[in-house]
């Protein structure tokens, strides 16, 4: 794996190569976020705060998200042990940008939902971080299908993985799934739902199904039941945000756009 570009590109170069795909990945999300409001001419300077939240509560998640992972809490890092070397969460970052939103949003009195500008825009920056975690991190379990990366002894200790064999690229499976999230939701979904901003609901269903089935070939630590921490976590909230997707279906706000003129999304009021 290549921790740094200069490792990569095979030069001398010390940048960070996760955070380089991490900072490609929010400039991306920005840059969706900026072309959605546009999109939708949402012309609130509150949106600005609104955003601003969610990169705020998404990086502060992102970091400390996994700092509580131990029940002995003397087996926990200290918070700045955990800010500084701690593992990076993208769960974590998801959890952060949600409470990031609603926390702006009350402080500034903004109450129309915003899902729509922000579910491609999660989307876009997700597949483009995770190639940085492609090319740092572990790739994944021993693959039976024959193919995938194979890592020589020094690379495996230090990633903690199975030297000698293919791996699956399991975060390779993840950029790639929210990349076509984001084709969906970009170019199919965009206009289609009469209340547009549920799609963000969609989309966190659809990869919270996704991340727990991939984590089996993450390489993660098995921590109980035969399940890594992302998968524990996911097991007791994939089914609270399935069972919302149900009751939107239920009550209609899943139903498709009505033809002719309809209330714009910066109208739609949270309940």
């Amino acid at each position: 794996m290549y921790p740094t570009l200069g490792d990569l590109l095979g030069v001398s170069l010390p940048v960070p190569l996760h955070e380089l795909f991490v900072g490609l990945g929010v400039i991306v999300g920005a840059v969706v976020v900026w072309l959605q409001v546009r999109h939708h001419q949402l012309r609130d300077e509150r949106l600005l705060y609104v955003v601003t939240g969610a990169l705020v509560g998404g990086a502060l998640f992102m970091r400390l998200g996994t700092w509580l992972q131990h029940v002995d809490l003397r087996d926990n890092a200290s918070l700045a042990e955990q800010w500084v070397y701690g593992n990076r969460s993208i769960l974590g970052g998801l959890v952060g940008a949600w409470l990031g939103v609603h926390i702006a949003k009350r402080l500034t009195g903004y109450r129309p939902r915003t899902g729509h500008l922000f579910a491609p825009a999660v989307a876009a920056a997700m597949a483009v971080g995770r190639i940085g975690c492609a090319l740092t991190e572990l790739p994944g379990t021993p693959s039976s299908l024959g193919v995938g990366p194979v890592l020589d002894t020094d690379t495996a200790v230090r990633l903690g993985g199975v030297a000698g064999v293919p791996l699956h690229l399991s975060l390779v499976y993840e950029s790639v799934f929210h990349a076509v999230a984001f084709a969906l939701l970009w170019w199919w979904l965009r206009d289609r739902l009469h209340r547009p901003a549920e799609a963000f609901v969609l989309y966190i269903a659809a990869y919270g199904v996704f991340r727990f089935l991939v984590e089996f070939v993450r390489g993660n630590e098995v921590v109980w039941l035969g399940m890594t921490r992302p998968q524990l976590f996911l097991a007791l909230t994939v089914p609270l945000v399935l069972a919302r997707v149900w009751w939107l279906w239920r009550h209609g706000r899943l139903s498709p756009a009505l033809p002719g003129p309809r209330t714009a999304p910066s109208q739609e009021i949270t309940a």
